[in-house]
C-alpha cells in the first residue's frame, strides 16, 4: 500500500467507467458496489468488477467498496472480489469493532479456502455510532490500511442538512483523524461533491489537512491534481518513512520480516507505504 492522498470512487456497474480507471493515476482506485449501484444490479456488478479484476491491469492499487455489514449483500459482495486480485476492501457504514470481527473472520475462512494473500480493510466511518467507536474500529484488526470519514451519511443520521459553507459535522470530522492517529493508520476525508468547484475542493482539502487527513475521498478524475498537490508528504512523513524502510530491511536481513519502531509495529504493509512516500520524495524537490 502506498499513498493515501487519493481514494477515487468507480462505479462497478459500469464497465466503461472501469475500463478508464485502468489507467488513473490516483493512489488507490476503488471499484463501488455499494452507493453508485442499485439493488438490482448488485449481482451484475459483482460479475463486472470480477471480470475486471480477472482480465485488466490497473495502474493504481485497487479496493472494492462493498456493501456495508449490516447488509444483505455483503456475503455475497466477498464471495466474488476475494480472488487476490485487489489491494483490499473499503467497508462502509462500520458501527463497532465486533462488525470488524466478524469481517476478519469471514476474509480469514476465503483467504484460507482459496490460498490468497491477506486483504487490508478501509472502515468507513458514517454515522454517530461509528464516530463514538471509531478507535475501537481501527484497533481492530491489523488488516485496518485507514480509515474513511463520510459525511453525507453521518449528516443523515444526525439529522442534519448539508450545505457547502457551514462547518456540518465539524466534531465528527475532527474526530475521526485523532482517532486514527492514535490508532497509527492514515485517515481519508469525505468527498467533494461539486464535481465543477474547484476552488471550493481546494479549500476543503486544506481544511482536511489541517485535521490531520492523509487525503481525501474523490469522485471525477479531474480532482486528482488538486487533491494531490495539498495532500503531499510532509518533512514528518518522509523522516518516518526512512526510518521504517531502513527499519524493515535490516529486520529483512536478519531472517525476522516483521520489527518495531518507536514501539510501533512495522510489517510489509508498512514499507510499502514508506517505499511509496519516498519514491514521491525523491521525484519532488519540495514537500
Amino acid at each position: 500500500m502506498g499513498l493515501f492522498r487519493t481514494l477515487l470512487f468507480v462505479p462497478g456497474n459500469n464497465p466503461r467507467f472501469l475500463k478508464k480507471a485502468r489507467g488513473i493515476s490516483a493512489d488507490i482506485v476503488c471499484l463501488d458496489l455499494e452507493d453508485s449501484v442499485p439493488d438490482d444490479q448488485k449481482s451484475k456488478a459483482r460479475g463486472i468488477i470480477a471480470e475486471s479484476l480477472t482480465q485488466d491491469t490497473y495502474e493504481s492499487p485497487v479496493y472494492v467498496r462493498t456493501n456495508p455489514p449490516s447488509s444483505r449483500h455483503l456475503a455475497d459482495d466477498l464471495e466474488s472480489v476475494i480472488l487476490g486480485k485487489i489491494s483490499g476492501i473499503v467497508v462502509p457504514k462500520v458501527q463497532n469493532a465486533e462488525e470488524m470481527d466478524k469481517l476478519e473472520n469471514i476474509l480469514a475462512r476465503l483467504e484460507a479456502e482459496r490460498e490468497l494473500p491477506r486483504t487490508m480493510i478501509i472502515p468507513s466511518i458514517e454515522s454517530a455510532q461509528g464516530v463514538v467507536n471509531c478507535h475501537d474500529i481501527a484497533t481492530s484488526s491489523n488488516r485496518v490500511a485507514s480509515i474513511v470519514f463520510g459525511i453525507f451519511d453521518l449528516l443523515n443520521d444526525m439529522g442534519i442538512e448539508y450545505t457547502k459553507e457551514s462547518a456540518d459535522g465539524g466534531y465528527s470530522r475532527a474526530k475521526v483523524p485523532v482517532d486514527a492517529r492514535a490508532a497509527r493508520v492514515p485517515a481519508i476525508d469525505s468527498i467533494w461533491q461539486d464535481i465543477r468547484d474547484n476552488d471550493g475542493l481546494e479549500r476543503d482539502c486544506q481544511v482536511g489537512r489541517d485535521l490531520g487527513y492523509s487525503g481525501k475521498c474523490i469522485i471525477h478524475p479531474d480532482q486528482i491534481e488538486t487533491t494531490h498537490r495539498i495532500f503531499r508528504p510532509s518533512a514528518a512523513e518522509i523522516s518516518w518513512a526512512r526510518m521504517v524502510q531502513d527499519s524493515y530491511e535490516n529486520s529483512i536481513k536478519t531472517g525476522k520480516g516483521a520489527t518495531t519502531v518507536d514501539g510501533r509495529m512495522i510489517d510489509e504493509v508498512h514499507y510499502k507505504r514508506a517505499k511509496a512516500v519516498l519514491e514521491w520524495s525523491r521525484n519532488h524537490s519540495t514537500v
